[in-house]
């Protein structure tokens, strides 16, 4: 993969430069949808996420199983710890001296509760880096609702709240992706190498959700561009996982364990599995990959390697540091890479609309 100023890397236009902030900011601020840290927490937890969805008790049940499997534990909360003091470390060796905030919509630290926080500490206008790579309703506009839902509940003390732009054609993105991928390339016996099957992995949502998005688009963009720097030509498809909506609501195909047989029947004999849909490898990923996608895999003779999410890839905290320049010292390249460009800093107002909390269950379990 290469970059070049004519394709890959766009400096700051006029329709996608962020406006002046009212206020210089002060602090960066990780919004994230939290987990639960032990048994007793998940039933809150649940009943957190969940709030004002029609969702059957059976439902709610059975992702609270999930969660039992692992001792109720969710890694994401540490998973963002982990993050958090990677980012540190990579602001701090570039000489950028702003404090990092955590919150999250779903579990402690909840969003209002880091919010009163940084009022306290006189903080007015933070960067925010959402846990999410790319435009739907439950992986942008939900958590802009919800901070404003925090701003609301903190009052005229609360700071505003600026979000970093969707990175998911980021050249550090993409290479860290790879990287993942390529390690778990290697981990497949060495004939089997070759021919192996990759299969990219996102969140399932409704699809009167995703047509108001450009969530598919992102991600077959992701998954191509990926591809690209491993070098795997066209051996590589989109699948989703993380089902959770009524048999009746048609949601995006195809399931994960559906593709798998589909490449069962195709005569493939290994599969690379790649979550690039997420960002950290928490219960969705260890329970609907490591669990029952793996356990279809044996059952089906297919060899499959899981692909780590980015995580702290170094490449990929180095992505979050990247967008955060880009807002605090104007001029400096929006970096990208294929035809898309770089994603805007402001969503429109049709951006990401999708269907109302309520209509739906939860898109998103973390």
């Amino acid at each position: 993969m290469t970059e070049n100023a004519a394709t890959d890397v766009s400096a700051p236009t006029e329709s996608s430069a962020p406006s002046a902030p009212s206020a210089p900011y002060d602090a960066i601020l990780v919004v994230s949808f939290g987990g639960p840290e032990g048994m007793d927490d998940v039933m809150p937890f649940l009943e957190n996420v969940l709030r004002g969805r029609n969702v059957p008790r059976e439902r709610m049940l059975a992702v609270a199983h999930h969660y039992e499997l692992f001792g109720g534990v969710s890694p994401i909360n540490q998973q963002n710890r982990d993050l958090i003091a990677a980012l540190r470390q990579s602001l701090d060796t570039h000489g950028i001296d702003l404090p990092i905030y955590w919150g999250n919509r779903n579990w402690r630290p909840l969003l209002p509760d880091t919010l009163r926080e940084m009022a306290g500490d006189g903080k007015r206008h933070a960067l925010a880096y959402i846990t999410s790579a790319y435009s739907s309703y439950s992986g942008c506009r939900q958590y802009l609702e919800d901070i404003e839902r925090a701003q609301a509940e903190v009052g005229a003390d609360a700071p505003e709240v600026s979000a970093l732009r969707k990175f998911y054609n980021h050249p550090d993105f993409i290479r860290a992706n790879a990287d993942r991928v390529r390690a778990a390339l290697a981990t497949i016996p060495a004939p089997q190498q070759s021919e192996a099957a990759v299969v990219f992995t996102a969140h399932s949502i409704p699809l009167s959700m995703a047509e108001k998005s450009r969530y598919v688009s992102q991600l077959r963009e992701a998954g191509r561009l990926i591809a690209q720097e491993l070098g795997i030509g066209g051996r590589w498809r989109l699948a989703y996982q993380s089902r959770s909506g009524p048999p009746s609501q048609p949601w995006l195909e195809p399931d994960i364990c559906d593709t798998l047989r589909v490449l069962k029947n195709e005569g493939k004999v290994a599969v690379v599995v790649a979550p690039i849909g997420f960002l950290s490898d928490h219960v969705e990923v260890l329970y609907d990959l490591d669990v029952e996608a793996r356990q279809l895999a044996d059952g089906l003779g297919l060899t499959m390697a899981r692909a780590q999410t980015v995580g702290t890839h170094p490449a990929f905290v180095d992505t979050i540091r990247q967008l955060i320049v880009e807002r605090i010292q104007p001029g400096t390249e929006r970096r990208f890479l294929g035809s898309d460009g770089a994603s805007p800093d402001t969503c429109g107002a049709e951006c990401c609309g999708g269907v109302a909390p309520g209509r739906h269950e939860t898109a998103q379990r973390e």
